[in-house]
């Protein structure tokens, strides 16, 4: 591990902590913690080890808040399961382009696709709330579910990583009905699989600094967990208020490092 300053680990395991709330209540937890990471590491730490790190800890967060939403929310395991193991795929895959494809091209693309989604849900207050479907969910939505919250978001996730949680909510919602709460849950599954995937390919290449993970991803479980107790104790209402600051910030974020960085 290269040597870091005390300072530095600090403030990583705050950001962690708080990455790992609020990746809980909606996603998005990777627009905090990569950035931390980047600037916390030495500057000449090659970003695929913040890439690397970054998998390490959050996915140690995102299995918390599962855990916690599952013993306390309706979740449908078992679909939840599908599409994660076809977001294992797809993470997998897209941490393999990840080193030889420029991800420049994607950013204007994502901020207009993000403000399209931020305008829908003000302009649609009661998207994310209506209760879950009591039945099994369709063939046909499990199968789209399957192409696009697991697989595309999975590559997604896999090749640029941030916001990767919001997508999974936003598309959880809308395609198989849910509410944000519900969704949130759903997403946390799916999301440990996109980790792992992403994770099992940056830890062949050796990208990962295990001990500055292992004691950020004690934060980041913590943070999980109070995240997703708190989604479940103040509902949709509070996870939508949280979803439109996640994606305007991110909007910002993606902004910011296209045009000013």
């Amino acid at each position: 591990m290269p040597d870091i300053a005390v300072t530095s680990i600090v403030l990583l395991c705050v950001a962690a902590l708080a990455a790992g709330w609020i990746d809980a209540v909606v996603g998005g937890g990777g627009l905090l913690l990569l950035p931390a990471l980047l600037l916390g590491l030495p500057a000449n730490t090659p970003a695929a080890f913040a890439l690397g790190t970054n998998k390490a800890v959050a996915i140690v967060g995102t299995t918390g808040a599962a855990v916690t939403y599952v013993r306390r929310a309706p979740v449908d395991v078992r679909t939840a399961v599908r599409i994660g193991l076809a977001a294992l795929a797809g993470s997998t895959g897209g941490a393999f382009f990840a080193a030889g494809m420029s991800t420049e091209v994607l950013k204007p693309v994502i901020m207009v696709v993000l403000l399209a989604v931020a305008a829908f849900v003000i302009l649609k207050p009661a998207f994310g709330t209506t209760a879950p479907p009591s039945g099994p969910v369709s063939r046909r939505r499990t199968l789209a579910a399957i192409g696009l919250a697991g697989l595309g978001i999975g590559f997604y996730d896999g090749l640029i990583g941030p916001g990767t949680g919001t997508f999974l909510v936003l598309a959880l919602t809308a395609v198989l009905h849910l509410d944000l709460v519900t969704a949130s849950a759903t997403a946390k599954i799916v999301n440990c699989c996109t980790n792992a995937g992403a994770l099992a390919m940056f830890a062949w290449q050796g990208t990962v600094l295990w001990q500055l993970a292992a004691l950020m991803a004690v934060f980041n479980l913590v943070g999980g967990t109070l995240g997703a107790r708190t989604a479940l104790k103040r509902g949709s209402g509070f996870v939508r208020i949280v979803l439109l600051v996640v994606v305007l910030a991110l909007v910002a974020d993606l902004a910011y490092e296209q045009w000013l960085a």
